[in-house]
């Protein structure tokens, strides 16, 4: 199987990737066919005992708080999403015509429940070592990063923060404008600074488009005082 390849897991029962790669959406259409979200609640938990163990062991200087902080860094959406990317998992998930025509197979919320399925599929082919394993594999370069507070969740919020530590400066997001159908709308902002235009973003929501916005005047501001130094 493509998947298998892709994740470095071949499995031996292979109904359990078949279930863990199943939407409901799917599955709601075939009667009696079992579908991911179980293997979803499962994969949490395999997913933050990997995560928690591994830092733990790995961290011993950090104390109850910091790891508590790590391990929300590296166990979110965000994480697990950039995991079903790089698995280019939306590619095999089975989902209805319906889910996947109103962008099912690019949605960050789905991808990540997808993982966590996956997750949950290999602690059950596989058992706990070899899941605990696969985890710290996929999510090595998250680690890392969340280690050297290299991952940002607000990027408004830390936009603000950095601009405005030496007093207050107006910061404004507004929409440049909006396309597609309503199920699919993208959204286009920007982020102005005292009148001049910082940054750009686009998604598909307005909260995500400021967002890309905020990282984007943030990008452009580190390359600027690094110019500066």
């Amino acid at each position: 199987m493509e998947f298998e390849n892709r994740i470095g897991v071949i499995f031996e029962e292979k109904r359990l990737l078949e279930t863990a790669l199943t939407h409901s959406s799917y599955a709601n259409q075939h009667k009696n066919m079992a579908y991911n979200e179980k293997l979803e609640f499962l994969g949490d938990a395999v997913l933050q005992l990997a995560i928690t163990e591994y830092i733990f062991r790995s961290f011993p200087e950090k104390s109850e708080g910091e790891l508590t902080k790590l391990r929300a860094l590296i166990v979110c959406e965000a994480s697990l999403y950039n995991v079903a990317v790089k698995w280019n998992l939306g590619k095999h998930i089975r989902m209805s015509k319906g889910e996947e025509i109103t962008g099912g197979r690019e949605r960050a919320a789905l991808l990540a429940d997808g993982v966590e399925a996956v997750i949950a599929a290999v602690y059950l082919d596989r058992g706990m070592d070899a899941a605990k394993e696969f985890v710290v594999r996929n999510f090595l370069e998250i680690i890392d990063m969340a280690n050297k507070n290299e991952i940002v969740l607000d990027y408004k919020t830390s936009l603000q923060e950095i601009l405005q530590e030496n007093g207050e400066i107006e910061i404004k997001y507004e929409l440049i404008k909006y396309e597609g159908p309503p199920h699919r709308r993208k959204f286009y902002s920007k982020v102005v600074i005292d009148d001049i235009t910082m940054g750009k973003g686009e998604g598909f929501s307005k909260k995500e488009s400021e967002q890309l916005a905020a990282k984007d005047a943030l990008e452009k501001y580190v390359r600027v005082e690094e110019t500066h130094d």
